[in-house]
C-alpha cells in the first residue's frame, strides 16, 4: 500500500501518465476533436431568427448554411471555424480599407468605391432601434470616429483603435443579425435568384455563386458572378452548368488580387470536388468538406 508522500507522488504520476495517454488515443482516434468547427449542432451557429430568415429567403437550413460557410472561409481566413470571425477587421494593403466580418464588408478606397461597409453599419443602427439608420448612427454607438466621403467609409480612428472596437462586437447579437441581412442584402440574394432562374436549388450551387459573388463581385464586368454565369453556357442540366461555371471561374480566380495564386483554383477545386462527389445537398458532408479543404493556404 502506498501511504507514504514518495508513494503517493509515484502514484499521481502514475495516473497522470494513464490519463495521458487515453486523452492521446482518443484524439488520435478522433482528429475532429483537436479543432474546434463551431457548435455539434449546426442550427447552433444561427440565431432563431437568422435561421428562419435563412431558411425562408434561400431554402436551405443551418447545416447547409454552416457547411456552405465552411467552404468559404477556408480561403478567406484558413480556418473551418466562421462563427469566430464576426468581430474580425484588418486593414486591407490594396486600397480597400478595412475588410469586416464573416463575408469580408470593406469601407472602401481608391480600388473599391463601391463597398458594402456602409450597408452593414446603416443595418447595424436599423437593428439597434434607429428610426432613420445611418452611417454615422452605427459609428456613434459602437465609439467610432469616422465619416462617409461619398460612397467611402473614412475612418479616423487608428488602425488599431478601429479593429479594437469591431472586435468587441464579435459577440453582439444585432451586430451578427446586421451582418446577416446584409451578406443577403448584396450577396446571397442575387446569388439565388440566379440559381433558382436556372432551376437549380442544390445548396451546392448556391453556395458555389455566393462565394464567387463575395470574391469577385456579384455584378459588374465579367468577372463578377453575372459575367460568369453569361459565359458557362445555357444548359439546364445542373452538374454540366456548374462543370462549365467552375471552369470559367477558374481562368480567373487568381487574377486581379481575387486571390493568392494558387489559392483560388484551391477555392474553386473545393466546390467542384464536391460536386463530382455528389455532394451537392451538403448534408452529411462533414468528412468530405475537411477533405477538400486540406489544401495548403499559400
Amino acid at each position: 500500500m502506498l501511504t507514504t508522500k514518495r508513494g503517493t507522488t509515484k502514484l499521481k504520476f502514475s495516473l497522470l501518465v494513464v490519463l495521458s495517454f487515453i486523452i492521446g488515443i482518443s484524439l488520435y482516434a478522433s482528429p475532429l476533436q483537436t479543432k474546434s468547427y463551431a457548435a455539434a449542432n449546426p442550427d447552433d451557429n444561427f440565431s432563431p431568427e437568422t435561421l428562419q430568415f435563412l431558411q425562408s429567403k434561400t431554402g436551405l437550413d443551418g447545416e447547409q448554411w454552416n457547411n456552405i460557410m465552411k467552404l468559404i472561409n477556408k480561403p478567406e481566413q484558413d480556418n473551418l471555424n466562421w462563427t469566430q470571425y464576426y468581430g474580425y477587421s484588418e486593414r486591407l494593403t490594396d486600397k480597400r480599407g478595412f475588410t469586416i466580418g464573416i463575408f469580408g464588408a470593406t469601407t472602401g478606397g481608391p480600388n473599391d468605391t463601391g463597398p458594402d461597409g456602409p450597408a452593414l453599419f446603416i443595418e447595424y443602427d436599423r437593428v439597434k432601434g434607429a428610426t432613420n439608420p445611418s452611417v454615422s448612427g452605427a459609428l456613434k454607438r459602437i465609439g467610432v470616429n469616422g465619416s462617409m466621403n461619398g460612397s467611402i467609409l473614412v475612418i479616423k480612428d487608428s488602425d488599431s483603435v478601429f479593429i479594437k472596437k469591431i472586435n468587441a462586437l464579435q459577440n453582439d447579437p444585432a451586430w451578427r443579425e446586421a451582418m446577416w441581412k446584409t451578406f443577403y442584402n448584396v450577396y446571397i440574394k442575387y446569388s439565388v435568384e440566379q440559381a433558382n432562374k436556372r432551376g437549380f436549388k442544390t445548396a451546392l450551387t448556391i453556395g458555389s455563386f455566393v462565394d464567387a459573388a463575395l470574391n469577385h463581385g456579384a455584378t459588374g464586368d465579367s468577372n463578377s458572378l453575372q459575367g460568369l454565369l453569361s459565359k458557362s453556357g445555357s444548359s439546364t442540366n445542373e452538374k454540366t452548368f456548374m462543370t462549365n461555371f467552375y471552369a470559367k471561374r477558374t481562368l480567373i480566380v487568381d487574377t486581379n488580387d481575387y486571390n493568392q495564386p494558387p489559392n483560388g483554383k484551391n477555392r474553386v477545386k473545393q466546390w467542384s470536388t464536391l460536386l463530382s462527389q455528389g455532394e451537392t445537398d451538403l448534408k452529411g458532408a462533414d468528412a468530405a468538406i475537411v477533405k477538400v479543404t486540406s489544401w495548403e493556404m499559400k
